[in-house]
């Protein structure tokens, strides 16, 4: 694609339209949408809206290696973070030496090319992680000339996207991830929020965007429910969605045993919900009216939760349906229409009716799966981990339009600018077209 079409004002627009129209503003709900925090193409994880939603109206529906590769480059090392889209290019960060050198990247837009590669952190000890995970795993955030890269417990730092110098670092959060950390920051107007859930503590905390300062921390309040299980099964990987909810923005995060409501400004907790479940990594979406969760590990079920007119344990006032599904603990769900799509680690596609919880359809799509789906128009797009990526008609009948295959397969969930997928495998960065 030219990259005229690119550019700012002819992509913000469409992005903010696709955003509100994918979600319904019914009564008093909504997502935030900051026009600031939307400044860039694909600016955060599951992109401007946070729920995988995309404005593009003619994402490819066949690739290969040899087909519609607009340009294919490696990545060093390892890291499952999703890459975010400015303006002109793509960053991502990835674990070099088996964590003891994390880097963030650079990459035109336009060519593929990397046009700057820096070591944010280096460390002489490095935590233990999972098989599965890496030590380069959170997402970041790109806003105007800054970019926010978080590596959980090794640190989290600014940089300026013109060079990669450092603007500012803050290395005091600490937290035992146990098998590596996994939730990605969320900018909020000036500030920068962030979930530490791991088996020693379990709080979350807004630094100052400007200069990586503390604001606030906030620890969890399931203190008693906490008490009752090992020290593993209170981790978890949560990543805040703000919605605005009863005239008043707040930030929706899942913890082990109980998701949580906070106010971003203060971190004053406003409602909760209690359930059992354990190192979800998962996020929520909402369509204005419910909001739609996974409990993830020890119980594994998808929850409507009611909004509005919540306050202190909402458990028994607002959820309004549970319906179990094994498995589900990485991808993150997709909400369009009047339905809910769901993939588990295993493969299972289910599609349930957003308002019951009722069951549409429940089909095999493949056999490994880590990364979040998106969706472009009325099609669901799922990549797997072995290399495999399915196109899936958006809809009440189970509808598989192509079936894409990678030389790797992706852990990290891709993301969209213009009319381009842009899919980071284990090994390669890609722009599809």
């Amino acid at each position: 694609m030219l990259r005229a079409l690119l550019l700012l004002p002819a992509v913000l627009p469409a992005v903010l339209s696709a955003v509100l129209s994918a979600v319904l503003l019914a009564g008093c709900v909504s997502v935030r949408v900051d026009p600031v925090a939307v400044s860039a193409a694909w600016p955060q994880m599951r992109g401007p809206s946070a729920q995988g939603v995309a404005a593009a109206t003619n994402l490819p529906l066949t690739w290969s290696e040899t087909q519609h590769i607009a340009w294919k480059t490696p990545i060093p090392g390892d890291g499952w973070s999703s890459p975010v889209v400015g303006t002109d290019a793509v960053y991502l960060t990835s674990a070099l030496d088996g964590g003891r050198s994390l880097h963030a990247y650079r990459i035109d837009l336009a060519s593929g090319t990397v046009t700057w590669d820096v070591e944010v952190f280096t460390n002489t000890v490095v935590p233990e992680k999972h098989a599965r995970n890496t030590h380069a795993s959170p997402t970041p955030v790109v806003r105007g000339d800054r970019l926010y890269v978080h590596f959980g417990s090794m640190g989290t730092a600014c940089l300026a996207i013109a060079d990669g110098k450092t603007l500012w670092s803050n290395r005091d959060l600490k937290v035992d991830h146990e098998v590596g950390a996994g939730g990605s920051p969320v900018l909020y107007r000036d500030t920068l929020l962030l979930t530490c859930d791991g088996i020693d503590a379990q709080y979350g905390v807004a630094l100052d965007a400007n200069t990586g300062t503390l604001l606030w921390r906030s620890d969890r309040s399931a203190t008693e429910r906490l008490a009752k299980v090992s020290a593993s099964l209170r981790k978890s990987f949560g990543t805040p969605l703000v919605l605005s909810i009863d005239g008043r923005d707040q930030a929706i995060t899942i913890g082990s045993e109980r998701l949580y409501a906070h106010d971003p400004r203060t971190g004053s907790e406003l409602w909760h919900v209690d359930f059992t479940g354990f190192s979800n990594a998962s996020m929520p979406v909402s369509d204005g009216r419910m909001l739609v969760f996974n409990t993830a590990f020890a119980s594994s079920q998808l929850w409507g939760v009611r909004l509005g007119g919540a306050s202190g344990d909402a458990t028994a006032s607002h959820v309004t349906w549970k319906t179990k599904f094994s498995s589900l603990s990485q991808p993150s769900l997709i909400l369009f229409d009047t339905r809910v799509y769901a993939v588990n680690d295993s493969g299972i596609l289910v599609c349930l009716d957003v308002a019951t919880g009722k069951e549409v359809y429940k089909e095999r799509l493949g056999s490994d799966f880590a990364a979040s789906p998106i969706l472009a128009g009325d099609r669901l797009y799922f990549f797997d981990a072995r290399g495999s990526a399915k196109v899936v008609q958006a809809g009440a009948d189970f509808r598989v339009l192509a079936t894409n295959t990678l030389d790797a397969g992706c852990m990290a969930s891709p993301a969209v600018v213009g009319n381009a997928l842009i899919v980071r495998t284990k090994t390669h960065l890609y722009r599809i077209e």
